[in-house]
């Protein structure tokens, strides 16, 4: 985003216990042309499978409507239209709040029927002053008021946004403690935290919220739990460097980078790494405690002035997995791909420095089939971390 600021999107959430579908629907969006980040979560009625279609749902029509620029009255309107009214209850069967932040921190927020939407600022939590709205819908039949929540704020760096479903707020309900549930306690614990780390990232942040709901329930959640936190920062920058530069004319200017650059630095190769030490003059010591890989990845190197030096392509390919398989809120693991995501996960722009000179060993027909020439591996995590993280990856080939 312009101006150096950067919208960092996290989340996290558990379903209830015993369920094994989450009845909320949490859905981030980047859109790199129009400098725009969107957030939408969506809380079905009750919980399994019916609420989880219904979030789905609500979620889905929500950001695409978004993504379009639908007037935020015609969107709301649509989405009431379709979702049904639970005849017992008198309430709609699935709620959302819609976060649209343009890059110059001007933020459209949308509430209908969520606990109220926290700002942190300054390391304080504050509450908005939405306009509401009555919305008329279609059906003649429908008695149920239905109030929609607009905000219109500006953001500025430091700035977070953090809205939940009700699990957390109803979290512990019927303790001596918090006979009411969590209620204005989680603000209390944010401020605590962003007190503690004034840099937590959103995921952090998003994390240890749902992980403390699931405390409050003794880790038997009575309904499903999720966050998104949004932060407004100056952007951390990772580089990746991989593969030899396809001229050997170009081996300084693959050095030149890595000295130069202004954030956290990663070189994956064996080949790539000798490159860089001969360039600048630097000792390559190979990791030599072999129990921490029980993964099979190749050990990882150490070079002063890089924070991480790894294997090139097959290290790479178990990148590539953990990034489809979704597995960004699992314990990490002690090998070199996890550790290449974490710094991803941690970063917000990251940029690749990708040589094309071709290593002949990976065209060897009797290496597992996906040890892949390294650009359209490459390309593919490139894809996945901007889809799923909703980070900014530029690409250079040498």
């Amino acid at each position: 985003m312009i101006n150096n600021i950067f919208v960092e999107a996290g989340s996290f959430q558990v379903h209830k216990n015993g369920n094994f579908a989450c009845g909320d629907t949490i859905l981030l969006h980047k859109i790199d042309n129009q400098e725009r980040c969107i957030a939408v979560l969506s809380d079905g009625l009750g919980s399994g499978i019916k609420a989880n279609v219904l979030s789905t749902m609500t979620a889905s029509m929500a950001m695409n409507f978004s993504i379009k620029r639908e007037p935020i009255m015609r969107t709301a309107r649509t989405i009431m239209d379709t979702l049904p009214i639970d005849s017992k209850r008198n309430i709609s069967y699935a709620t959302f709040t819609i976060i649209d932040i343009d890059q110059n921190g001007n933020t459209m927020i949308a509430e209908f029927d969520t606990p109220p939407l926290l700002l942190v600022r300054d390391g304080k939590v504050t509450h908005l002053n939405p306009e509401t709205f009555k919305i008329n819908t279609t059906n003649e039949t429908d008695n149920y008021e239905r109030i929609l929540k607009l905000s219109d704020i500006a953001l500025k760096k430091g700035d977070r946004l953090i809205v939940y479903s009700d699990g957390v707020s109803q979290s512990g309900m019927g303790k001596d403690n918090m006979p009411f549930g969590w209620e204005d306690g989680v603000e209390t614990f944010i401020e605590n935290l962003v007190k503690q780390d004034k840099n937590i990232s959103a995921r952090g942040l998003s994390r240890r919220i749902v992980r403390r709901a699931e405390m409050n329930d003794d880790f038997k959640t009575k309904d499903d739990i999720s966050c998104i936190c949004l932060y407004v920062r100056e952007p951390r920058k990772l580089l990746i460097c991989t593969g030899p530069p396809f001229n050997e004319e170009k081996d300084k200017y693959l050095a030149d980078v890595i000295s130069s650059y202004n954030g956290k630095k990663i070189v994956c190769g064996g080949t790539t790494s000798q490159i860089i030490a001969r360039e600048l003059g630097k000792d390559l010591e190979v990791e030599m405690d072999l129990d921490k890989f029980a993964s099979g990845l190749p050990p990882e190197s150490k070079m002063d002035g890089v924070d991480l030096v790894t294997e090139g392509i097959i290290t790479l390919g178990a990148l590539s997995r953990l990034l489809e398989e979704d597995r960004f809120n699992e314990l990490p693991q002690e090998d070199s791909a996890w550790n290449i995501l974490k710094y991803i996960m941690d970063a917000d722009i990251i940029d690749f420095l990708v040589g094309t000179k071709i290593n002949v060993a990976h065209q060897d027909p009797s290496l597992p089939i996906e040890l892949e020439i390294r650009r359209n591996v490459i390309k593919r995590i490139k894809g996945l971390i901007e889809n799923k993280l909703l980070k900014t990856v530029n690409l250079e080939f040498i």
